[in-house]
């Protein structure tokens, strides 16, 4: 993974697509959402659009503390346990030989500053990598996040939003080689089976789970 930090990407021109009906803005919420997911929508902050909103929302930070402790829990159950299992050892396209010196959080941050995509575009990715590990049978570390972070926040702006930023871009953002993108955006798809729909029921038990989360952390920060 490359140095990025030093040189903000350059916005490309936008490559259109069409719109998905999930995305949380308040003109497309579903009328089968009641005032409760409502509510969890706003204090998640995926009713603004990316042009409205001046900070991450706090769904960001959820999924960012929600992947720190699953990371954490990962590798010390591959560090402790004497019974090593085949998830434990896996390998695949997206880990690193070493763990990248940017933190998740950071990282999240860049992604957010210059991907300008839709709020609900993290909470699809979220999904698409929760997917992804699950089909796999690979457990989320330090050397698989980052990867495999930048190239779910692609898809699923590619598949949600009206405009998105072209490969070459993300890869600048995500520190990686255009080859490196586009043959992780490759992988990624076919490890989904190409299925990158997500109802809105399962949007939305997603929401109330990165909630519930807060909750119990007793706040919505990192």
């Amino acid at each position: 993974m490359h140095s990025f930090f030093s040189s903000p990407p350059r916005p490309p021109t936008h490559t259109h697509t069409q719109k998905n009906s999930i995305t949380m803005n308040s003109e497309h919420a579903p009328e089968e959402d009641g005032h409760e997911s409502a509510q969890i929508y706003k204090a998640l902050g995926l009713i603004e659009s990316r042009r409205i909103a001046e900070k991450p929302p706090r769904a960001l930070s959820l999924i960012v503390l929600y992947l720190r402790r699953s990371i954490r829990k990962n590798e010390k159950f591959i560090q402790t346990s004497s019974r090593r299992r085949r998830s434990a050892t896996i390998v695949t396209d997206f880990h690193s030989s070493a763990a990248p010196s940017v933190t998740v959080e950071q990282y999240m941050e860049r992604i957010f500053k210059y991907a300008n995509c839709s709020p609900s575009c993290y909470v699809v990715a979220f999904l698409y990598m929760d997917r992804y590990l699950k089909q796999v049978g690979v457990r989320l570390t330090s050397l698989n996040v980052h990867r495999l972070l930048i190239t779910a926040v692609m898809l699923a702006a590619k598949f949600m939003d009206d405009m998105c930023y072209d490969n070459a871009y993300y890869a600048t953002i995500g520190g990686l080689s255009i080859k490196e993108m586009n043959g992780l955006e490759m992988k990624l798809l076919s490890d989904l089976d190409f299925r990158l729909h997500v109802t809105v029921e399962t949007f939305r038990r997603c929401c109330f789970m990165l909630d519930e989360e807060a909750s119990v952390t007793g706040k919505y920060g990192v």
